[in-house]
């Protein structure tokens, strides 16, 4: 701590650094996942190979990927893209199962009454299945988060790493200090990250938190009709899955 406080400056540099080198992968991880879990999680052969694909790029270490890299893109290898793309192939390969399994968890009546509505494949997906699976895949999103603040620090070995620089750095002045508030740091924005992404999911659910949809004092439903009802269709999902329990 004692580090943090002599030198608030250049540790609000550090950290701003590793914000970018953690929030770009993960969104960009988020979009690349989402895109292909939409087109392509209806073929069972093509997401095969997706999966497996995804599986073996997450296997290879980070440090090699932050090395290899810039031999295949041409940049410097101190070049921050190089970690920005790395992490984002993790993010992505995290992730993709993740909107699999998602959007294979929705209800199929739930599936039937949109297509019932007259909602295209397509824009069922976008309208109805994505919202649907919004909270497992927030659940995916702050673990690929958390992850990317952790990894980030891997890049101070080539010169890239936002706050773990103060690793090697501690570690090359044999000062135990500088690098216990690395970690500090690391830990206060891997939570914050944390509990963002599970903010915005809640305010992205709100069916989730709010109980059914209201009801008369008999009991029922009240009635709806047309579009009305499909735009109830997550509260009603969530209905069904408590009534169940």
């Amino acid at each position: 701590m004692k580090w943090l406080l002599e030198n608030p400056g250049k540790a609000w540099a550090l950290t701003l650094e590793h914000l970018y080198l953690s929030i770009v992968p993960t969104v960009v991880g988020v979009v690349l996942a989402l895109v292909l879990g939409l087109v392509f999680g209806n073929r069972p052969r093509a997401r095969a190979v997706i999966t497996a694909v995804a599986s073996a790029i997450f296997t290879i270490p980070s440090l090699a990927l932050f090395v290899v890299i810039p031999s295949i893109i041409g940049t410097q290898i101190l070049d921050p893209l190089n970690v920005v793309i790395a992490l984002s192939l993790y993010s992505t390969s995290l992730l993709v199962r993740t909107v699999f399994d998602a959007l294979d968890a929705v209800a199929p009546e739930v599936l039937n009454a949109a297509e019932a509505m007259g909602y295209s494949r397509a824009r069922r997906r976008v309208f109805v299945d994505l919202p649907l699976a919004v909270a497992p895949l927030a659940a995916g999103t702050r673990v690929a988060a958390v992850t990317n603040v952790s990894l980030v620090s891997v890049g101070a070995v080539i010169g890239v790493g936002g706050l773990g620089q103060l690793f090697v750095a501690g570690y090359q002045r044999n000062y135990p200090d500088q690098i216990l508030a690395g970690i500090i740091v690391i830990l206060v924005l891997a939570l914050v990250l944390d509990r963002i992404i599970a903010g915005a999911a809640r305010l992205l659910t709100p069916w989730l938190h709010h109980g059914a949809a209201p009801t008369e004092s008999t009991g029922r439903r009240r009635p709806g009709s047309g579009r009305a009802k499909l735009a109830t269709l997550p509260t009603q999902h969530s209905a069904s899955r408590e009534d169940r329990k």
